[in-house]
């Protein structure tokens, strides 16, 4: 078949087709395009899922009449004159591609009334050319209407979902340019009803409340404008200068989770981004105060200079590449943990949970049972005010499961493997920081047999696995000689640890070594059953005490549970 050049109509859709994805797209667009132009009142109307009819009307600067045809070229932009303005881009927009791309697979009315102008243009686009452009008399402010979204591509138009399932990412869509400007009224009608509608009032709280509900709202804790570390070492000097990378926003208490991620918004430079590198960062903060399979929600800003970050890379902008990777995840994940940590959730009874801000009970003598843990980690260097667990006083143990302990207003049930699990786990954490890791050597080396996909495992984790006190040397095909387990698990069957790490492929990732270490503590942990001494109870309370993340096991389970006063003096008829 001969070389062609294709006609500038089938060019034009099959360029639209990159930036116009499905309806939300086109709001996507329209909606950045009304921010830019500095719209402080935003409205958003569809039909049909946004196919029949999208209809976006802002009171922002307007189009001048001599750029109103103009805007519809393609790549014809008011954002920037050459390519090294994109190193100060401070637009959401800047392409040029919008318009056009719209104008090229739908019917495009445009309406728009200038700053200072005596009157507005209208211009109508079928199949992608001027249909009709005349005067018309309006407020400043544009109204961009878009009809029959696909219908000269019927073969895009088939691969598009229900019209509730296209309204969902609408929704999305200007729910999180809401979350972005909350400063911005944002009002979204579709299908005839209203169904969403911020103040704003520049309160990201307030757009929280209607994005995400009021529940949700009160759990959210705030980042007040954390700044990046200067001393980060992976950040080159101009991201290290005061102010250079600002992270700020919302996240959720570890009592509000999700399933899934849809809970997560990420704005860069107030663009909204879809970003696995922030979304690891966040996660990672959370990890040990959410069980697994559960996600926060968090609503974070990050302002980085735009020349440490290219926008260019996506072709509906929805990604973002920063210079400094490293140091943008290490900001925002310690930014999170530095809000989670100022909290000390305990699950209550009566309530969803309880925040306690008791001061931190000096340690008590070691006991043989459970080791007192070193202040050797990191932890002794976390100011003393820091929230912790109030002082507890042993009752008794509930089938051989629980131990009831009294303190600070009511009772405390605690779960013995659970705590004990967390104590475990940031003690080896700790040994493994300080390369102090406590082994109990064996009184002869055990076998350890494995399969070819354990082995496979097993040879890219030696390392790991040693650095831990396991001391594991092979020996023969698929044989392994153990000399030494981590002294956590001395009085547990260190085998069944090994192999069901082992056995996880979701532990044959770069994190691995840290789920090495959850493996020992679960394991290493006393058991649901098993029958405590009383100074074996007391030693343990002790140590969660001391523990940095005491109110959670390192899966994100509940330690312990607090049933109020006022709960007892209601069950008691008291009050």
């Amino acid at each position: 078949m001969p070389i062609r050049v294709l006609d500038p109509k089938t060019i034009a859709r099959i360029a639209a087709g990159e930036v116009i994805e499905r309806p939300a797209s086109v709001v996507k667009e329209l909606v950045e395009n009304a921010l830019d132009a500095g719209a402080t009142q935003v409205t958003i109307e569809t039909r049909g899922g946004g196919v029949s009819y999208i209809r976006v009307i802002d009171n922002g600067a307007g189009i001048a009449h001599e750029d109103a045809e103009t805007a519809f070229a393609r790549h014809a932009t008011s954002k920037l004159n050459r390519i090294e303005d994109l190193e100060s881009l401070a637009t959401l927009g800047f392409r040029g591609e919008a318009l056009p791309s719209i104008a090229a697979v739908a019917e495009v009315d445009l309406a728009t009334s200038h700053n200072g102008s005596e009157g507005g243009d209208y211009v109508s686009l079928r199949e992608g050319d001027i249909a009709t452009h005349t005067s018309l008399a309006r407020p400043r402010g544009t109204t961009v209407t878009v009809k029959n979204l696909f219908r000269s591509l019927p073969a895009r138009l088939k691969f598009l979902k229900s019209v509730p399932t296209e309204n969902s990412h609408i929704a999305r869509t200007v729910s999180q340019a809401a979350l972005a400007c909350p400063e911005v009224k944002f009002t979204l009608l579709m299908e005839g009803r209203a169904a969403l509608q911020t103040p704003g009032s520049g309160r990201v709280l307030d757009s929280i409340i209607e994005v995400y509900g009021l529940e949700t709202a009160q759990h959210m804790v705030e980042i007040a404008g954390t700044e990046a570390d200067r001393d980060l070492p992976a950040a080159p000097p101009e991201l290290r200068q005061a102010g250079a990378l600002r992270v700020s926003g919302l996240v959720s208490s570890p009592v509000i989770s999700r399933s899934g991620r849809d809970g997560l918004a990420f704005f860069v430079n107030r663009r909204v981004i879809a970003s696995r590198l922030l979304t690891a960062a966040v996660e990672e903060a959370y990890t040990g105060l959410l069980m697994q399979g559960r996600h926060p929600v968090a609503v974070l800003s990050i302002a980085v200079p735009p020349g440490q970050v290219d926008v260019n890379v996506h072709p509906a902008k929805s990604e973002v590449k920063f210079q400094d990777e490293r140091g943008v995840f290490t900001a925002v994940q310690r930014a999170v943990r530095a809000a989670l940590v100022n909290l000390a959730p305990v699950p209550r009874i009566e309530e969803a949970a309880a925040v306690y801000q008791g001061s931190r009970p000096a340690a008590g003598a070691p006991l043989p049972f459970f080791p007192e843990r070193q202040m050797t980690s990191a932890a002794a260097a976390l100011p003393a005010a820091r929230p912790g667990l109030p002082p507890l006083r042993v009752i008794g143990q509930v089938a051989s499961s629980y131990i009831v302990a009294e303190g600070p207003e009511g009772l405390y049930v605690i779960d013995q493997h659970a705590a004990h699990e967390r104590v475990l786990y940031e003690r080896v954490r700790a040994q493994r920081a300080g390369q102090k890791t406590e082994v109990q050597g064996l009184l002869s080396p055990a076998t350890l047999e494995v399969t070819p996909a354990q082995d496979a495992v097993l040879r890219t984790a030696l390392d790991e696995l040693n650095a831990l006190g396991f001391g594991i040397e092979p020996f023969g095909e698929r044989t392994y000689l153990v000399r030494t387990v981590p002294a956590a698990l001395r009085e547990s069957d260190w085998l069944p640890a090994v192999r069901e790490f082992l056995d996880d492929p979701l532990r044959r990732d770069p994190e691995r070594a840290e789920a090495i270490i959850k493996t020992i503590a679960c394991h290493g942990a006393v058991r649901a059953g098993q029958s405590l001494t009383d100074d074996a109870m007391r030693a343990l309370l002790r140590q969660l005490e001391q523990a940095d993340s005491p109110f959670t096991c390192p899966h994100g389970r509940p330690t312990l549970i607090h049933l109020g006063l006022r709960q007892l003096e209601r069950e008691f008829g008291r009050t």
